[in-house]
């Protein structure tokens, strides 16, 4: 048994040593996260203001959504400089045509690419298989070095892949050409926003160091 008085102290504090380092060990992951986050933001060709309103937008659809199509469709949503994409499936054109209606009504919401299709919800596999094209194309483009693989977002629904992002001409028809060559791709479709290499150059020169 400890005596208590003198003998109790030095225990005491190294018991909250102890408990000190467990919660910076724990914190370590959250500080490398975040910097990995940040640096991701710095690359993305979209300001920061509409990188916070894409994330809001699409956490917004996401619960307004499943309200109207409940257990009889399966609706996707991506958000990229303030215009939505809509894909997957809804039970007819009067669902269809409410989620649409929906997503334009929040707010900073400018347009909405409604590629919804009336089927009844795609299976487990089909959606895995999505999500492994969606996977290899990414990696496919990471590893093109001659354009930046940050500045495409990537969506695929029933084998067609929806490249999305602020791109050059040059970079968007390379993008897809990439995407196209991925195993298990049915269709590739540019919903792009095309700037000038001049635009390129001069906004994001880290990303303009390419072989042309």
């Amino acid at each position: 048994m400890i005596k208590p008085g003198l003998n109790a102290r030095p225990l005491a504090k190294a018991v909250l040593v102890v408990a000190l380092l467990g919660s910076l060990q724990g914190c370590v992951p959250l500080i490398v996260g975040g910097a990995a986050m940040g640096a991701a933001a710095t690359m993305d060709r979209r300001t920061l203001g509409a990188q916070t309103e894409d994330k809001s937008i699409t956490v917004k659809a996401e619960v307004q959504v499943p309200k109207l199509v409940g257990s009889a469709g399966h609706v996707n949503i991506a958000s990229y400089n303030r215009k939505v994409l809509l894909t997957g499936e809804v039970r007819d054109e009067a669902m269809k045509a409410a989620v649409e209606n929906e997503v334009r009504r929040i707010e900073n919401v400018q347009a909405v690419i409604n590629e919804l299709v009336i089927a009844g919800p795609s299976s487990y596999t089909s959606r895995s298989s999505d999500a492994l094209i969606t996977a290899n194309v990414k990696g496919s483009l990471v590893e093109m070095k001659t354009i930046s693989a940050t500045s495409f977002k990537v969506v695929t629904e029933r084998g067609t892949v929806y490249l999305m992002g602020r791109v050059t001409q040059r970079e968007g028809d390379l993008g897809a050409k990439i995407a196209q060559s991925v195993a298990g791709v049915q269709r590739v479709v540019k919903l792009f926003e095309y700037m000038s290499e001049d635009e390129l150059r001069t906004q994001f020169p880290k990303s303009s160091t390419v072989a042309l």
